[in-house]
């Protein structure tokens, strides 16, 4: 599948969180709402942006306690059938995901070794299995 974030794929990343998408300019801003929890999360992606001297894709998810930032995006997944969706940035052996779900929910990991995504999960302790099972969907998109 195709991960880059074109504005096809950004209108499938908005139908999977079952939310509206907004195009104010240079960027795509969703906003998830659960009324039960009164959670509220905002979702935004730039495809392109200026970080330093390199240019990127930058995703960014506002809450009310917490402003969480992927830079240099390299992709995504969507899982229809959790609601998700896995943001993902990568090097040769790192890989960071930001995931946001249609719950209002939102998990990161950061610096994830990419040899646990496939390695025997029960040589791992618990703190660094949840990790590896999390961003495990990424491994058919990286590079």
């Amino acid at each position: 599948m195709d991960s880059s974030f074109t504005a096809q794929n950004v209108n499938k990343i908005a139908k999977v969180l079952n939310v509206p998408l907004k195009n104010p300019g240079n960027y795509y801003r969703m906003v998830l709402e659960n009324t039960e929890n009164k959670h509220r999360l905002a979702l935004e992606i730039y495809p392109e942006m200026a970080m330093g001297e390199q240019t990127g894709a930058l995703i960014s998810v506002y809450t009310t306690n917490v402003h969480l930032q992927l830079q240099f995006a390299t992709g995504f997944v969507i899982s229809e059938s959790l609601g998700e969706v896995t943001f993902f940035g990568e090097t040769a052996q790192k890989i960071s995901g930001l995931i946001v779900d249609r719950t209002v929910s939102c998990s990161m990991y950061s610096n994830v070794d990419r040899s646990i995504l496939s390695g025997d999960l029960s040589k791992l302790g618990p703190e660094v299995m949840m990790s590896s099972i999390a961003l495990s969907l990424t491994e058919q998109e990286l590079r």
